[in-house]
């Protein structure tokens, strides 16, 4: 007696189905991540410019000045360490806009006014990082 041998497995096609769908479900969800990533990086740049600014404003009422470089801030105890740009990746990267000397605080010294992303790349809204 010559019994039939089943064989176990999947076939081409029904192999060729499953990589079709896993496919298109890639193709959807890779940039929702790479959208979630972008917005993460924007939400933690708005909190840093923030601390940032609140910072600067809080060392020129303190001191009458404004300070002179983001280090100042780092010195003098209103920071534990200057704040990574997430667009940049760096904590070097960020354009300092100095105060004009007759409307400084102390006009034989102006310091810095205000703080911004040394990033070329466009928000997801449609502005430059730069003026934020």
């Amino acid at each position: 007696m010559v019994t039939a041998m089943r064989r176990r497995g999947f076939t081409l096609i029904e192999i060729l189905i499953v990589m079709t769908i896993v496919s298109i479900l890639v193709s959807i969800a890779v940039p929702l991540y790479q959208k979630s990533v972008i917005r993460a990086k924007e939400s933690v740049l708005r909190n840093n410019l923030f601390t940032l600014r609140t910072v600067i404003d809080e060392y020129t009422f303190d001191k009458k000045k404004a300070p002179q470089s983001l280090e100042d801030l780092v010195r003098e105890g209103y920071l534990r360490q200057i704040p990574i740009d997430p667009m940049t990746g760096s904590d070097k990267t960020w354009v300092v806009i100095m105060e004009d000397a007759l409307t400084s605080v102390d006009q034989s010294e102006p310091g810095i006014y205000d703080v911004r992303s040394g990033s070329d790349r466009i928000s997801l809204e449609g502005t430059p990082y730069s003026e934020w």
